[in-house]
């Protein structure tokens, strides 16, 4: 039986119909790619905005941004000038074409810099987990904001729900080794999320050193750190790759041991003993050896500029604002001081402040002396972005406490610590203590003007109050007693005037926190003394104990540092002549049993001094007018 052919019109409709669901499912996939794509463009748009606001918001100084480019900035080669044929060049230089034979052409600078926009330094990160996926993509997100500006971390992972040490039962053992394996896996998950470049480094690079005390691992050179763990040349090699590479190095807490078995430890163990590694420049065979295996390993410096430890707790408590963070941290002046007097309340909110503590003193001794360590919690991510530029804390720690703590809750549990190694503190109280050729030379690079020392020295001699050195007069505080010879004193003066007479810090020491540190001690032996939070560990300091006094002091009107006085005063007035600014600061102590607290409109409380100490400033004006110049003409 012989079919009639169908005829052509009805099997193309036919077709069409078969076709039109196919078609359809193809529309649909193209507008889901494009709605993706528009998605994901967007959300890179807004991760770039996120990036800038929090780059502004840093708010660095002129100081802060040159320190920052002095080392991430690309160093600049000049551009020679190559003269046309071998002739001299005697009028303006024209520019040869890149394809005239026999002439190199120069790179373009443009282009170099924005191939290479950045200067790679690296910084110790601590994850102190467990994180949730939503605070681990938070954290990332800083992570990969800090690689964009040169900053790449090596970040070791941490969980505080495990034990420090591998337990003996082998599957529990293998149990934790995996819930830590996947930490790592999750950190660069979420890294790449944040377009930044991950290498998860499953292999281990510390050792633990042999008990015995024998050579280690055959190498020589290597010395174990306090902890009894280092890491080898080899191991070192994958982080330098890592680095030279633009990718985020992310390391499992492990090390070797004596018969070669990865076992689990402490990550403060193994970041240890990479600052030490790390800070240590390896030697020209090993060097070399790593420069043909990688064409720019060899080229990097890997001495890590910062340590950063991102917890859940925030910063470390400080005794002296009531379990609230420290700001910022001496620690050749405060470290045992803040050991002594940790709270054992603290224990519990905040359980391992004083193990990030002995970490960042134990880093940082190795690592530069510009180079500092941020406790930050995981709620505070962009301040790591402003703590990379500034290298500052958040806030002034030498700012008035009533305006860190009241007004506005500037400081809360999640404000990071910042630390430095810094510089021990002295107080001395009579000129035997003080050592006269020093304390010129920095008053002299200070200000930049000869010192008249005979007449300096002797009113010195009769006028002492008190010194403040901070390290080998890296920075002083030199304070006198004005009026001494006054019959009445003025209402609310119970006595001669502490005046700041010279306040000074070194050229090579500003902006590495020395001025802070001197101006809390400042406080601390003046217009803080007597309060709780005045306890200065200093030596040769008061220890917060007696009564607090008004300090005062002058300034030039046309100052530029007068704005920095103004934000750490009480008060300032301008003298008569108009040549000066008088400003004081007022006795803390005294000044509490003044102010009355009245509730105004809105139920805010505003504090009012009902009684202005009349005829006190007149008098301190007067007073200073006395003072001669300390300078030679």
């Amino acid at each position: 039986m012989v079919r009639p052919p169908i005829p052509a019109a009805p099997l193309r409709a036919g077709l069409a119909r078969i076709d039109r669901p196919r078609a359809s499912v193809s529309a649909g996939l193209t507008q889901l790619r494009l709605r993706h794509e528009s998605q994901t463009l967007q959300e890179i748009a807004n991760e770039d905005n996120d990036f800038i606001l929090s780059i502004l918001q840093a708010s660095p100084s002129v100081r802060d941004s040159r320190s920052y480019l002095s080392s991430f900035a690309p160093a600049r080669t000049p551009q020679p000038i190559v003269p046309s044929s071998g002739q001299e060049s005697t009028g303006p230089t024209i520019e040869t074409s890149a394809s005239t034979p026999g002439i190199k052409p120069e790179p373009n600078p443009l282009v170099t810099s924005l191939l290479n926009p950045i200067h790679r330094r690296p910084a110790l990160v601590k994850i102190q987990g467990p994180f949730t996926d939503a605070q681990m993509d938070s954290i990332c997100r800083g992570m990969a904001y800090l690689q964009r500006m040169g900053l790449v971390s090596v970040i070791v992972v941490d969980r505080d729900d495990l034990p420090s040490t591998e337990p003996a039962d082998r599957y529990e053992a293998q149990r934790q080794r995996m819930m830590v394996r996947h930490e790592v896996e999750r950190v660069v998950h979420f890294l790449a999320r944040h377009r930044a470049s991950a290498r998860p480094v499953l292999s281990t690079v510390a050792r633990m050193a042999d008990p015995s005390g024998e050579e280690l691992g055959g190498q020589k050179g290597i010395k174990p750190v306090e902890n009894g763990i280092f890491v080898e040349e080899e191991g070192l090699d994958h982080v330098r790759r890592a680095v030279a590479e633009g990718e985020i190095p992310v390391l499992l807490p492990v090390a070797l041991d004596s018969g070669c078995r990865s076992r689990r430890i402490s990550s403060n163990r193994v970041l240890l003993a990479l600052a030490s590694a790390m800070s240590t420049r390896p030697d020209p065979a090993s060097a070399s050896a790593s420069a043909s295996s990688s064409s720019t390993a060899g080229d990097i410096d890997l001495t890590p500029l910062r340590l950063l430890v991102i917890n859940r707790e925030g910063g470390i408590p400080s005794y002296a604002r009531s379990g609230l963070p420290h700001l910022s941290i001496n620690l050749a002046s405060e470290y045992s001081y803040i050991n002594r007097t940790f709270q054992p309340q603290w224990t519990d909110t905040h359980p391992t402040a004083l193990s990030n503590l002995r970490l960042a003193n134990g880093c940082l001794a190795h690592m530069p002396k510009e180079a500092s360590a941020l406790i930050v919690s995981h709620r505070s991510s962009a301040a790591m972005i402003a703590n990379l530029i500034t290298n500052k804390p958040a806030h002034s720690a030498s700012l008035p406490h009533a305006l860190l703590v009241e007004s506005e809750g500037r400081i809360t549990r999640d404000t990071p610590t910042l630390l430095r190694k810094g510089l021990p503190v002295r107080v001395l109280r009579s000129m035997e203590e003080v050592d006269q050729d020093k304390l010129t030379g920095l008053l002299e690079k200070s200000f930049r003007r000869v010192l008249d020392q005979k007449a300096f020295y002797e009113r010195l001699r009769n006028d002492l109050d008190f010194v403040i050195v901070v390290g080998d007069y890296g920075g002083a505080a030199i304070c006198t007693l004005e009026g001494k010879t006054t019959s009445i004193y003025p209402h609310n003066h119970p006595g001669p005037i502490c005046y700041l007479d010279k306040f000074a810090v070194h050229p090579s020491h500003q902006g590495d926190g020395t001025v802070d540190f001197l101006w809390v001690a400042l406080r601390d032996e003046t217009y803080g003394l007597g309060l709780l939070d005045a306890s200065n560990p200093s030596i040769g300091s008061l220890r917060g104990v007696g009564k607090g006094r008004d300090l005062v002091w002058r300034s030039r009107s046309d100052n530029p540092v007068n704005k920095w006085y103004f934000e750490r005063s009480s008060g300032f007035v301008r003298t008569k002549d108009g040549k000066w600014k008088v400003f004081w600061c007022d006795a803390e102590q005294r000044l509490g049993e003044l102010w009355k607290e009245r509730e105004f409109g809105g139920g805010r409380l505003v504090k009012v001094l009902e009684k202005e100490e009349v005829g006190r400033v007149d008098w301190w004006e007067r007073e200073l007018g006395k003072i001669s110049s300390a300078w030679t003409a």
